[in-house]
């Protein structure tokens, strides 16, 4: 499925009533709301997240008449995490969750990176999260047709699945008191990256068996989302493919 903007009431209202996977609706904030009610009702039975934007940002998504709403489809099929396991039963498998990442680009350098180091999958949650678009299609340079990427409704309830199929959790946060080069990653490993602005939430964060720390010899306190995620993966690649195996 390639990544698009379905635009006007009738086409948005019977996106609604099939199986696509809807990232999410724009509703133009000065439109009529009884007049896009079966709009609104048909996207909160689906639990699809609905924003209230002005038209010029609607306007900017699409040059089709678009009568204040827009739906947008996304630009890869998300893999169920039932699929995912069942997939990777009996083999050491590692994921990475993304606690709420919103820049298209960080993801579609993570979805790269994933392929390059032999994670095997990629977990964002359908909520407050960036979702796969045309522009993280065209930053993984291909890789999105490797990795499968899984959406979740929610985060901590998907670590609680992971752990009760023998994956260790791995956060990554300034406060963290254990080097990532200490971390032991042998077996399956979870690692959690969180947002640009705001790192892991403090919920996840207690979720995780480790919490670990980049070191940071200069004065920035922080790295960018997908160089953490990038040093944390490579670490397990590391551990889990030491030079000189075979």
């Amino acid at each position: 499925m390639t990544g698009s903007v379905i635009a006007g009431r009738h086409a948005v209202r019977e996106l609604l009533r099939t199986d696509a996977d809807i990232n999410k609706v724009y509703v133009q904030d000065t439109a009529n709301k009884q007049q896009l009610k079966e709009i609104l009702d048909l996207a909160k039975e689906r639990k699809i997240v609905v924003s209230m934007v002005p038209k010029n940002k609607i306007d900017g998504m699409t040059e089709e008449r678009h009568q204040g709403v827009v739906a947008m489809v996304s630009a890869h099929e998300y893999m169920p995490l039932e699929t995912f396991l069942e997939n990777v039963e009996g083999k050491t498998a590692n994921v990475i969750i993304l606690d709420g990442l919103e820049d298209p680009h960080n993801l579609g350098s993570i979805i790269r990176t994933c392929d390059a180091s032999g994670f095997d999958a990629v977990i964002i949650p359908k909520r407050r999260s960036v979702q796969l678009t045309d522009t993280v299609a065209k930053t993984s340079t291909g890789a999105i047709e490797y990795v499968p990427v899984i959406r979740v409704t929610n985060i901590n309830q998907t670590i609680d699945t992971l752990k009760a199929h023998n994956f260790w959790l791995v956060g990554t946060d300034g406060t963290g008191q254990t080097d990532y080069r200490e971390i032991n990653a042998k077996g399956n490993t979870a690692v959690v990256i969180g947002s640009e602005g705001e790192g892991i939430s403090k919920k996840t964060l207690e979720k995780c068996d480790f919490v670990v720390r980049i070191p940071m010899a200069g004065e920035i306190t922080s790295l960018n989302a997908s160089v953490s995620a990038a040093l944390l993966m490579y670490e397990v690649y590391r551990q889990q493919n030491p030079l000189g195996r075979g």
